[in-house]
């Protein structure tokens, strides 16, 4: 859950605002970049 949680900080991700799905895919693997070297 906690890892949900830190995922939905980012709101790109939170408010599915991308256009296309390879632009939502690369914000997740950033977001999962992130949160894993922290």
């Amino acid at each position: 859950r906690h890892l949900i949680e830190n995922f939905l900080e980012f709101k790109r991700i939170a408010m599915r605002s991308d256009k296309t799905d390879t632009t939502f895919a690369a914000m997740i693997y950033l977001a999962a970049a992130v949160i894993h070297s922290s």
